[in-house]
């Protein structure tokens, strides 16, 4: 059989080389190189610090500027840096940077792989859905409607201003037959609502709510928060003082609430990562990390780069979750199913 390189000899001849053995000396050219573990230097380091950051957010300081809070935001897409690094290793031909790089993206997947794939069910036997209308919003008929559509059997509007709430309550009001509004937040409802009053987040205003859903399966607490918004400032970091104490405030009006299943719908301008909502995160569970299809970013709604909106439950199983269609808003709306046991 015909050999599929050839060689080089002394006399300028040439002479048949075995196959596979043109990429055997390659690799021993390269396995005796020593830049290659000394090339790329930078960039290993690069992807060794992103891999602490994701490792040990938790410790970064709150101390200046909010920093842990910042980075907890947006953590998911220090994965972009993966692929980036990566064509930098090869150009750099580094046995190093590639190893970095490689154990950066291992960290990345441990943390967020689980939110990339499909989580949802088939089962449920609630919808709810939230949505910050925004009070700029230039067209609240078209939201309304839109809203209307959406097949939830509760919705919680959140920013609501004064003079749009008429609006909501003509479009959505075929639909739901029950509704409470209390400041600037609201519920609509297919289900009887009673007890509903406004919830103290420490603001001055009303900017929460609280309200049981008379469902077939059993009353529910629901609650709707807007949590105040928060600021990247070059001078103060990430300035989220005023948020951090409202979802304190929160945290404790669902530690207190006595009904076993709670439902909190609202914008609560932070991620499930950031520390500053562990009074809240702790003690309800996200349908979106428990059956989201990816990780259901909200905002901005042009280019959604975090998930600032959010469903959460205790003693409901959450089924499904999912992003409604855009409306003239800012933010994305999003809609759950769960199972509600009697």
């Amino acid at each position: 059989m015909a050999q599929a390189y050839m060689t080089e000899t002394g006399n300028g001849g040439s002479e048949p080389e075995p196959s596979g053995s043109g990429l055997r000396r390659r690799l021993a050219e390269l396995r005796g190189d020593p830049g290659i573990w000394r090339r790329g230097i930078v960039t290993a380091g690069l992807a060794a610090l992103i891999s602490l950051v994701m490792i040990f957010h938790a410790s970064l300081p709150n101390d200046v500027g909010n920093l842990g809070s910042l980075t907890e935001t947006f953590l998911p897409w220090l994965g972009v840096a993966v692929p980036l690094l990566l064509v930098a290793a090869v150009v750099r031909k580094s046995a190093t940077a590639l190893i970095a790089i490689l154990l950066t993206a291992v960290v990345w997947v441990n943390l967020f792989g689980g939110l990339v794939t499909d989580k949802s069910g088939s089962g449920g036997n609630l919808v709810v859905a939230t949505h910050n209308v925004d009070a700029d919003n230039p067209d609240p008929k078209s939201t309304a409607q839109s809203l209307a559509k959406s097949g939830s059997d509760v919705l919680a509007l959140t920013e609501l201003k004064a003079g749009a709430v008429p609006t909501y309550e003509k479009y959505l009001g075929a639909v739901y037959k029950y509704h409470s509004v209390e400041g600037t937040v609201g519920v609509w409802s297919k289900y009887p609502l009673t007890a509903s009053q406004a919830v103290d987040i420490r603001l001055g205003w009303t900017r929460a709510m609280r309200a049981t859903v008379s469902s077939p399966q059993g009353p529910i607490a629901v609650f709707v928060a807007h949590l105040p918004s928060v600021r990247v400032k070059l001078n103060a970091g990430f300035t989220a003082n005023q948020r951090d104490n409202s979802a304190d405030a929160l945290g404790a009006a669902l530690a207190a609430e006595p009904l076993k299943k709670v439902i909190l719908l609202g914008d609560l301008n932070g991620t499930m990562n950031d520390r500053s909502l562990s009074e809240v995160t702790s003690q309800m569970r996200s349908t979106q990390g428990a059956a989201g299809d990816g990780f259901g970013f909200t905002w901005p709604a042009q280019f959604p780069m975090a998930r600032i909106d959010q469903i959460m439950v205790r003693g409901i199983q959450p089924e499904a979750s999912w992003s409604l269609p855009r409306t003239g808003s800012d933010h994305l709306p999003i809609a759950a199913r769960v199972t509600v046991k009697p």
